[in-house]
């Protein structure tokens, strides 16, 4: 079972400020990919590719407006591939596209007094597993996610994000 990051940074501000930015991606979405595609979420596929873009606000802000009529930045987008269980499933599989804003995730990390690359990290986590099927549209579903999210990042040595 195999995850392939295809990884496009857009504003040179992500590697100036957190080197080995191409590591922290592929091992936070392999994680997310590892411990996520279980059970109810199993997909029956060997492998999977995700793209990840690292941009701006003004860049979200157009793509939260275009697709979720929000105009304003988000820290994460998720676009999932599959939005229907009815739709075919190929093997290596598209599982969507991950997009983070790079001012919105610095200014959440200082707010919660984490390291940038902590939260960047989570919020990888947060969006791969949104790929996968995960959601917080409930209570329970948001507590099963929180769940694998806290979990996960204890794996990878960083603290429950939602402790702060």
């Amino acid at each position: 079972m195999s995850l392939h990051v295809a990884l496009r940074i857009d504003d040179a501000v992500w590697k100036k400020e957190l080197p080995g930015i191409e590591k922290l991606v592929n091992t936070a979405a392999k994680a997310a990919w590892k411990a996520g595609n279980t059970g109810d979420f199993k997909l029956p596929v060997i492998s999977a590719e995700v793209s990840v873009l690292l941009t701006n606000d003004e860049a979200v802000r157009v793509l939260n407006k275009t697709y979720r009529g929000i105009d304003r930045p988000t820290n994460v987008l998720s676009f999932a591939a599959l939005d229907d269980k009815d739709e075919p499933v190929v093997d290596p599989m598209l599982l969507g596209d991950i997009v983070v804003a790079f001012e919105t995730m610095k200014h959440e990390a200082e707010e919660q007094n984490i390291p940038p690359k902590d939260h960047l990290f989570h919020l990888i986590v947060h969006g791969v597993l949104h790929l996968i099927g995960y959601d917080h549209m409930t209570e329970d579903d948001a507590a099963i996610m929180e769940s694998l999210e806290i979990e996960i990042l204890a794996q990878n040595g960083m603290e429950n994000p939602y402790d702060n």
